[in-house]
C-alpha cells in the first residue's frame, strides 16, 4: 500500500474500556453508598454489564443515577454502558460528568476521549488524551492512544513522538509498532520505518508488514527489494491490494513480462477490480500488446462506467489498435453522456469517432467532431491535446490559417507535445512561412530523440495512475 494519507492507519478503537477500572468500581461504589440497596443495585448493574446484557444494565444505571446523582462510578459506568451500546451522543454526558467528579483519573479521560473521537470531535478528543498521558505517562495505552488522536488528526510527526514512547513501553505491540511504521514512511523517516518493521518481522511474520516494508524500499529507490517484499506478501496472502502493488511495482519499473503474468492471476482471481483490470491493459500495452490492452481495457470500463480511471488508457490502446472501433466508440459515448460536464470525456469521445471511422467511413460527420472539441474547451480551456487535435482537424480540411492557432496555444500549455511542433511545422509549409516551419521541425527533433514525447511521458502517466489506484477501495473475489 502507498501511503497517500495517513488517515490509512487503521481505524483502531482507542481509549479501549480499563478493566482495572470496572474492577475496581464495586469496591468503591460499596465504600461510598450507605444504603445496602442501592450497593446491590450497582453490583447487579455491573454483573448485567459484564454478561453483555447492556440493556438490563442501562435500567438499573439510570435509576440509580436519579438515586446518587453525584457518583462517580454511577456515571462512568451509565456512560460505557450506552457507548457498548453505539449511543455515544447519551454516553457523553455522562463520560464528561465522571471526569468532572474525578479530574485526576486518566482511565476517565480515557474513555471520554474515545466517546469524543466515536463522534468525529476528534480536538476534544486529543485534549482528553493529552491530559491522560499527563497523569500517567509511562502509560502504554495513554501514549498509543494520542498518538492516535493525532494521525486522525493529521499531526504525524506529533503521531509518531506518542507512538515512540507507547513502543519503547511495549516493544513488542503489533499494532503500535505497525502504525508508528506508517507514521514514520509519512513524515520520511525510511530507515527508522525500515529497522522497526524487520523488528516486527522477527516477532510475527504478516503479509501485511512485507507489503509496507516493500513500499518503504519503493520510496528509498531499492525497487529489487520493493518487489520481492511486494511478491513475498502476495505469496503470503494473494488479497486484491497485494496482488495489486506486487504486480503494479514490476510494472512502474518495467518488468512486462512479470507484470502481465501477476495481472492476469489477479484478475483471474478478483474479476471485478477495476483497478488490476485496468493494471492488465496498461501492463499489456506497455508490452505491445495492443489488442489485448483494449479488451481489458474495455472490461475496466464495462466495470464501472462513470470512474474516469481507464479512460486515458483505452484512447492510446486505441490509438494503436483501431481493429475494435465499434466497441471502443460504444464506451466512449456512455462515458460523455454519464459525465456531460467532463471535457476529457468529451474529447475522449471526439477522438474515438474520428479515429474508429476516418479511414474507411465516407459518411463520418467532421461537425460533430469539430463541435465535440469545441465543446470540451469550452469546459477545459487548458486541455492542451484537444487545441492538438482541433488543429488536425482543420489541418486535414485544409483549413491551415485556422489550424496554428490551435497548434499555437497547445505549446503554450504543454511544451513538450511533440506532434504540436511537427503538425505547426506543416501548417507553416503549406502557408509559405518556411523559416517558421524549419524551425518547429528543429524542437521537434529534439523532442523526439529526448522521448519526451512517448515513454518518459508513458512512465509518468503509469506512476499517477498506480499511487492514485492505491487508494481505491480493494474489490472481493
Amino acid at each position: 500500500m502507498v501511503i497517500c494519507n495517513i488517515v490509512m492507519i487503521r481505524n483502531r478503537m482507542i481509549g479501549s474500556l480499563s478493566l482495572a477500572l470496572l474492577a475496581c468500581l464495586t469496591t468503591e461504589a460499596a465504600a461510598g453508598q450507605q444504603d445496602g440497596a442501592l450497593d446491590r443495585d450497582f453490583q447487579a448493574a455491573v454483573a448485567e454489564y459484564d454478561s453483555g446484557h447492556y440493556a438490563e444494565a442501562t435500567a438499573k444505571l439510570e435509576n440509580l443515577v436519579r438515586e446518587a446523582p453525584e457518583s462517580f462510578e454511577v456515571h462512568e459506568l451509565l456512560g460505557l454502558v450506552y457507548s457498548a451500546q453505539s449511543q455515544d451522543a447519551r454516553a457523553t454526558p455522562h463520560l464528561q460528568k465522571a471526569v468532572h467528579l474525578k479530574p485526576d483519573s486518566a482511565p476517565a479521560r480515557t474513555n471520554l476521549a474515545a466517546n469524543l473521537a466515536r463522534l468525529g470531535k476528534f480536538d476534544l478528543a486529543t485534549e482528553q488524551f493529552k491530559k491522560a498521558v499527563e497523569l500517567d505517562p509511562r502509560n502504554f495505552d495513554t501514549n498509543h492512544n494520542l498518538g492516535e488522536a493525532y494521525v486522525r488528526s493529521g499531526k504525524i510527526a506529533d503521531a509518531a513522538l506518542f507512538l515512540e514512547k507507547a513502543q519503547q513501553i511495549n516493544p513488542s505491540s503489533y499494532d503500535n509498532g505497525y502504525d508508528l511504521s506508517l507514521a514514520y514512511i509519512q513524515i520520511g523517516r525510511l530507515a527508522d520505518a525500515r529497522r522497526l518493521l524487520q523488528d516486527l518481522l522477527k516477532q510475527k511474520n504478516t503479509a501485511e508488514l512485507h507489503n509496507l516494508l516493500g513500499e518503504v524500499e519503493e520510496k528509498d529507490g531499492k525497487f529489487v527489494a520493493a518487489e520481492n517484499e511486494y511478491e513475498t506478501a502476495a505469496h503470503m496472502d494473494p488479497t486484491e491490494s497485494n496482488l495489486f502493488d506486487w504486480g503494479s511495482e514490476l510494472l512502474l519499473h518495467r518488468t512486462l513480462g512479470p507484470a502481465v503474468e501477476v495481472f492476469q492471476q489477479a484478475t483471474s482471481r478478483y474479476p471485478t477490480s477495476q483497478r488490476l483490470m485496468i493494471g492488465l491493459g496498461m501492463a499489456l500495452y506497455a508490452r505491445g500488446n495492443y489488442d489485448d490492452a483494449v479488451k481489458s481495457l474495455l472490461k475496466a470500463a464495462d466495470l464501472n462506467p462513470a470512474d474516469p480511471g481507464c479512460y486515458l488508457f483505452l484512447s492510446k490502446a486505441y490509438d494503436s489498435s483501431p481493429s475494435q472501433a465499434d466497441d471502443v466508440i460504444q464506451r466512449f459515448r456512455r462515458f460523455a453522456e454519464l459525465q456531460p460536464s467532463n471535457a476529457h470525456a468529451l474529447y475522449y469521445y471526439a477522438m474515438s469517432l474520428w479515429k474508429g471511422k476516418r479511414a474507411q467511413d465516407p459518411t463520418l460527420d467532421l461537425r460533430q467532431i469539430e463541435s465535440l472539441l469545441n465543446k470540451s474547451l469550452a469546459l477545459d480551456p487548458q486541455l492542451a491535446e484537444a487545441h492538438l487535435q482541433l488543429g488536425n482537424l482543420y489541418s486535414d480540411q485544409n483549413k491551415y490559417a485556422q489550424a496554428i492557432p490551435q497548434y499555437t496555444r497547445a505549446l503554450e500549455l504543454n511544451s513538450d507535445l511533440a506532434d504540436a511542433y511537427y503538425r505547426l511545422g506543416q501548417a507553416y509549409v503549406r502557408t509559405g512561412e518556411k523559416d517558421r516551419a524549419q524551425q518547429q521541425f528543429q524542437v521537434y527533433q529534439r523532442l523526439r530523440e529526448q522521448h519526451l514525447a512517448d515513454l518518459d511521458k508513458q512512465r509518468a502517466e503509469i506512476r499517477q495512475f498506480v499511487y492514485s489506484a492505491k487508494d481505491s477501495p480493494a474489490a472481493k473475489p
